[in-house]
């Protein structure tokens, strides 16, 4: 449990209201007992973010995603759980204990801290690297990109040796194992020996929004391959979820992003004055960076190459942009390969002109198109308006798709009504690949929801059954006990929630407080919140209740059959099974009301 007390993570969660909290993030509108917005986690038109002031817990219908307040900061914010609570802790006015703890007592505690812990070093010793005399070849090539020292400092850019172990031996002389260094990604480890993977390279510490140092990339000095290297995803580095730069144009003043494709574009913008650059972490953008982004602005601005590579990467990335949300502009940088070079040929002025001037990205799209097709034979003419229509239909919104059409007709001078009826055709049957990423997503979540109708399920209502009536458990916990959940997670959880049953003391977001990653509280989420027919009489829902009593124990009873180590119990065992198929001999009542 990191380092904090059950207690004192009750204490921050609990003088925290939840609704609060969010509202800070997510406009939220009163529904009934609770409160009703749009998710922060995906794209959507219509609320299915739910926030449930008596819970202290949310949950969204659609995504799925769910937990308490220090869950939402771990998930908004990036956060790790340690930085949950503290941020958290700030805002109550609770100070948390600083105990002080030794290298060995940490590395049990936390391998998480750890890992950035030696990131930082690692960091430290690239810099020094960089100022020796044998960093010199380094930070020539630095000087020779035109790079200040201000904003060599600024990034903490350094240089790996020359090869062999430096670095590793310098982390084994400040007391780490070989097992935890294993995990940082920075060694190969084999029979021959330990190597720092990183050799003969200028270094990019890459820090995600709290300004920790979660990973590196190196680029190579030579013609050595690969020319850049990164780190490879580690318990801190998740290369989908971080972008590089976003720990300082976070906290920059302009309205939008800019999205580059490499770590020395966003250095060279940000020398310029343009500290709104990002960049993805060497492989291609994803939705999770998507929704990083969609935190901090409405409009990102594509800087990526202009060669055909860049060019098939911002076609990959518009749609990912415009699906949770984010209006999307390209910045055309001809006759230069990249923001780089730009800005060392033509200066921050001319910079901006291009920003100025940056083209729509449906139209972008469009143009791209319309190079696959001759303009002058009308069959190919056809065509292309065809392809256009079938594009139309990546916009939702009849007003938005209205005005696109407008917009498209009149620059390739077509008739408006043509148009209108191929879009009008093409709806009707929308082909796979222009249906929005999001759309997809949901319908696969439909799909597993309805196809749940498993053990899990039966678990999931029950939990969720008693937390709505709590009235309940003293006719149900000699009837069904946490030791007839054989699912682990469902387990822990069943004991928790009946402890605060017999104690009478109900909380089912301080449940969420025994686990500590993200995946794990979403999961404990959702075994408490799953959705009841609001249209059943009394009647029905006594008969479901008992109906869903007898499955439970059924399946407990044959799972404990088929797991029998002890063939004396089988006799037993089976009696007991017979008992519960007569399910009229069970009958809870519930209150009316």
């Amino acid at each position: 449990m990191a380092w904090f007390s059950e207690e004192k993570i009750e204490e921050v969660r609990s003088r925290n209201d939840i609704v609060e909290v969010i509202g800070n993030y997510v406009k939220l509108k009163r529904s009934g007992s609770g409160y009703v917005g749009l998710c922060p986690f995906h794209n959507e038109k219509s609320p299915s973010f739910s926030v449930n002031p008596a819970r202290q817990m949310y949950k969204c219908f659609g995504c799925g995603v769910g937990g308490n307040v220090i869950t939402f900061l771990m998930e908004y914010e990036n956060y790790s759980f340690p930085e949950a609570m503290q941020s958290l802790a700030e805002r109550a006015g609770i100070e948390l204990p600083k105990t002080e703890m030794s290298a060995e007592q940490r590395r049990q505690e936390s391998i998480r801290t750890t890992l950035l812990e030696i990131n930082t070093k690692a960091a430290r010793f690239f810099f020094a690297k960089l100022k020796s005399s044998q960093g010199k070849i380094g930070y020539d090539y630095l000087k020779k990109r035109e790079l200040s020292d201000e904003t060599i400092v600024h990034f903490g850019l350094g240089y790996a040796g020359q090869g062999g172990g430096e670095l590793y031996q310098y982390l084994k002389k400040e007391g780490y194992s070989d097992q935890v260094l294993k995990e940082t990604g920075l060694f190969k480890m084999d029979e021959r020996g330990v190597y720092d993977k990183f050799w003969n390279r200028v270094m990019f510490p890459i820090m995600d929004i709290g300004n920790h140092v979660i990973g590196f990339g190196g680029r190579v000095m030579g013609d050595a391959k690969p020319k850049y290297l990164n780190s490879p995803e580690t318990r801190v580095f998740d290369k989908s979820r971080n972008l590089f730069g976003l720990n300082y144009a976070k906290q920059g003043k302009k309205s939008n992003m800019l999205l580059c494709e490499g770590y020395m574009d966003v250095i060279a913008l940000h020398q310029a004055g343009f500290q709104n650059a990002v960049a993805s972490l060497g492989t291609a953008f994803t939705q999770q960076q998507a929704n990083l982004l969609r935190r901090y602005t409405d409009e990102v601005l594509l800087t990526y190459d202009s060669d055909g590579a860049g060019v098939k990467a911002a076609l990959r990335a518009i749609p990912i942009l415009r699906d949770v949300g984010l209006r999307c502009k390209i910045i055309h940088m001809d006759p230069y390969k990249d923001p780089d070079e730009f800005i060392k040929a033509l200066g921050a002025d001319e910079f901006e002109k291009r920003i100025e001037d940056a083209q729509n990205s449906f139209f972008f799209e469009i143009e791209v198109l319309r190079k696959n097709y001759d303009m002058t034979d009308p069959d190919q003419m056809t065509a292309f308006y065809h392809e256009i229509a079938r594009k139309l239909l990546v916009f939702s919104d009849k007003v938005q798709r209205d005005n696109y059409l407008e917009a498209v007709a009149a620059k390739y001078n077509i008739r408006r009504d043509d148009l209108k009826s191929l879009v009008i055709r093409y709806g009707n049957s929308v082909p796979e690949g222009y249906r929005t990423q999001t759309a997809r997503q949901n319908e696969t979540a439909k799909r597993e929801t309805k196809q749940e109708s498993g053990i899990r399920y039966s678990y999931r209502l029950f939990l969720t059954w008693l937390i709505n009536e709590p009235d309940l458990y003293d006719q149900i916990k000699e009837l069904v006990t946490p030791d007839d959940f054989f699912e682990e997670d469902f387990l822990v959880v069943a004991r928790l929630l009946y402890q605060q049953l017999e104690e009478k003391a109900l909380v089912p977001a301080k449940i969420i407080n025994h686990f500590q990653d993200v995946e794990s509280q979403n999961v404990v989420a959702n075994m408490f919140q799953t959705e009841f027919k609001t249209d059943m009489t009394k009647e029905e829902k006594e008969k479901a209740l008992n109906e869903l009593i007898v499955r439970i124990k059924e399946y407990s009873i044959d799972h404990r059959i088929k797991n029998l180590s002890d063939m004396s119990e089988l006799q037993k065992l089976i009696q007991e099974k017979k008992k519960w198929q007569n399910a009229e001999r069970l009958h809870i009542s519930l209150k009316d009301g």
